[in-house]
């Protein structure tokens, strides 16, 4: 049926294209769902099948069924993610939706306000497509042609083997390239044009990033003379699809009271100098119901209980009843095994199937992962099934996830979460409160840190330290040391936004 269906379309007789390719997909998708031998099955059957989509959605647009195009993509984005959260909020599992179910595009449009626009990208065989969805209007559609999508890979090769390269360890070269790579991108996507096709009124931005896009710093591509982030004053964040923001959406978590840390769990995060500079002793003053595991109290084993039953598995109590839960450790992203992926602690690694398995965050409002990499997902899955350690914290019941793209500076990190936590306590928008830190971050000169120091609810060892830090790496007060994207857009929010 797919060889067929592609015949007609190249052909051009894409009505009996469109019957054809419905046709492929009801046997696929019915395939799917005797699949019981778990989630990575259903991974590669996605994998396997992806073209299918890919050729429906091009029908689609060919007879100019827009709306019908995009909830196709959505079908065939995030499949499995989207079926676990759905079964975690059912009560009853015999209500699950088909497998065959999908958003439709009055769906999406109902959960936008007037003034929050989404960019949905979605990558072809010949061409890469940017969506602009609002509540309004018919969807727009930016078209590139098959250059763009060449540049677009040549781009992302260039960027993951500088990244990547044994022989620079610390990624100076990466670093410092990092800036101008970005304008690239901006020019390769056309972010400008793509900008042009968002109402005027829209000040709010959702990026839903397609395949290995997901690993780029989108909120900080340049435009003009300033970067996307600061052209929507209600904030820019991200989700893996409109299906898994509609699940996430209908979670309150109105409280945030109650914070769960762990602080510093490896050797060389506490010895000389604490790196998290006081962020965490910082934090904690916001809420009033506390609990850190610091240093070689942070282990896996103190938030995973193993009872008597090696199988019986409980999660931390505190940690069950947080609204927000705060890593600040090392983190890592295994591309080889992206399950493996997880966060350094005192006695060994969280991994993201430690987090699928067994973690339950059903008051969780906000995790944040202060840590590197943690942000990054499976770019080699051409699915677009999302796999990572947002993933895992999504579908455990958190709302937000804020994580990061690569390696980041410790001490550029701690300043953004402290000013993060001070944003938050002031609004109750998380991506505007992030975005806002950043923007601080990015702009603040030698002489406006030291500034705020003096008034900041850091201990007088950490003001003292930052203060010599300051003094000793930066001459010139008006210097911005923190101007690079390099320290200030590592960090995104994935999920509700608020």
């Amino acid at each position: 049926m797919l060889n067929l269906g592609r015949l007609y379309q190249d052909e051009k007789q894409f009505d009996s294209a469109y019957n054809t390719f419905v046709a492929a997909i009801e046997t696929v998708e019915a395939l799917r769902g005797d699949i019981i031998s778990g989630e990575e099955a259903k991974r590669k059957q996605a994998e396997e099948w992806n073209q299918l989509y890919i050729r429906m959605v091009e029908v689609c647009l060919a007879l100019a069924r827009d709306t019908e195009a995009i909830e196709y993509i959505e079908r065939s984005k995030t499949r499995n993610l989207v079926e676990l959260l759905t079964k975690a909020t059912l009560t009853n599992p015999e209500n699950l939706p088909l497998v065959g179910s999908s958003i439709n595009f009055g769906e999406i449009q109902n959960f936008l306000d007037n003034k929050t626009a989404i960019i949905e990208w979605y990558l072809f065989n010949d061409c890469f497509r940017a969506f602009i969805i609002t509540r309004d209007n018919k969807p727009a559609i930016w078209h590139s042609n098959q250059q763009d999508l060449d540049a677009l890979f040549n781009w992302t090769k260039e960027y993951l083997i500088d990244y990547y390269n044994p022989e620079d360890q610390d990624k100076i070269q990466w670093q410092n390239q990092l800036e101008e790579r970005l304008k690239k991108l901006a020019e390769i996507l056309y972010i400008d044009k793509i900008l042009a096709q968002v109402p005027k009124q829209c000040d709010r931005l959702i990026l839903i990033p397609h395949r290995y896009l997901h690993l780029f710093p989108l909120h900080a591509l340049p435009v003009k003379e300033s970067y996307l982030i600061d052209l929507f004053p209600n904030g820019v964040g991200y989700t893996p699809s409109c299906q898994l923001l509609q699940q996430v959406q209908l979670r309150q978590r109105p409280e945030f009271q109650s914070l769960f840390a762990i602080q510093n769990p490896t050797e060389d995060l506490y010895q000389g100098y604490e790196k998290d500079l006081g962020a965490v002793a910082a934090i904690k003053k916001q809420f009033t119901d506390v609990n850190i595991l610091k240093q070689d109290q942070a282990k896996k084993s103190a938030i995973l209980c193993i009872n008597e039953n090696p199988h019986n598995v409980t999660l931390h109590e505190k940690l069950l009843k947080a609204n927000c839960a705060f890593f600040f450790c090392h983190g890592y992203f295994n591309s080889a095994s992206p399950q493996d992926s997880g966060l350094q602690l005192a006695d060994g690694n969280l991994t993201l199937a430690d987090i699928i398995t067994h973690f339950k965050l059903e008051n969780c409002r906000l995790v944040t992962l202060s840590a590197c990499e943690t942000g990054l997902t499976d770019f080699t899955s051409t699915s677009d099934e999302y796999i990572g350690l947002p993933s895992g914290f999504l579908l455990a019941g958190s709302t937000n996830v804020v994580s990061s793209l690569w390696t980041v500076s410790a001490t550029a990190t701690a300043l953004l979460m402290i000013k993060f936590y001070e944003e938050l306590q002031q609004q109750s928008n998380i991506v505007l409160a992030l975005n806002s830190a950043q923007r601080w971050l990015r702009d603040t000169t030698v002489k406006g840190f030291q500034d705020w120091l003096i008034n900041s609810s850091l201990s007088w060892g950490c003001k003292i330290y930052l203060n010599e830090y300051f003094a000793a790496n930066h001459e010139n007060a008006s210097t911005k040391p923190f101007e690079s994207p390099f320290y200030w857009a590592a960090f995104c929010n994935i999920g509700k936004g608020v």
